[in-house]
């Protein structure tokens, strides 16, 4: 997926304000709308720090820093997965499994994209159907069952996202660095 898509499905806006200052989203209840705000965000800025970077750039690790390519890898799959403890699952082995695989060097910035993309939107759903009145509603995480509820964990998509947004975004600048010691702009 190209850089210039995946910015279209940040939801079409041209407008310079952040997600959450465009408006509320129609049916969404305001206690919901932060994560569907955040999502939004980390698609633009995805879209930004990310384009024109090559696949080889996706996947250094500039001065010891988590590559770019893992942070994407890690967004989509923490989205899958705290997603799927916020229907009241537990993980599959595949999950578990693709945890130690983050790190390892994979999958070129588009397919990285798209599969990011793809955990959003999948995520979204479950939280657009989410019953207002079960936001407090007991739910628990990993092998040890650590106690959460809903609202806990609708909170926590978005922050953990925005962490890794983040430290994306330090990463991309790092792995752009010219002998100089600048960065150089994403391409426009």
């Amino acid at each position: 997926m190209a850089a210039d898509s995946y910015s279209s499905l940040s939801g079409g806006y041209s407008s310079s304000a952040e997600p959450w200052l465009r408006g509320p989203f129609p049916d969404v209840h305001p206690l919901l709308a932060p994560t569907l705000y955040s999502y939004a965000q980390a698609r633009e800025d995805i879209a930004h720090w990310c384009q024109g970077l090559t696949d080889e750039e996706i996947w250094i690790q500039p001065q010891g820093l988590a590559s770019v390519g893992f942070h994407l890898r890690h967004i989509a799959g923490s989205v899958e997965r705290l997603t799927s403890y916020l229907r009241g699952e537990q993980l599959s082995d595949e999950q578990l499994s693709a945890i130690q695989h983050e790190t390892d060097p994979g999958p070129g910035r588009s397919k990285l994209l798209s599969d990011v993309n793809e955990a959003f939107l999948k995520s979204e759903q479950v939280i657009r159907r989410l019953d207002p009145a079960r936001l407090s509603e007991a739910r628990t995480v990993g092998r040890k069952k650590l106690p959460t509820t809903v609202i806990g964990l609708v909170m926590h998509l978005a922050e953990h996202t925005q962490r890794h947004i983040g430290e994306l975004i330090v990463t991309t600048k790092v792995a752009r660095m010219t002998q100089h010691g600048r960065t150089r702009p994403a391409p426009s």
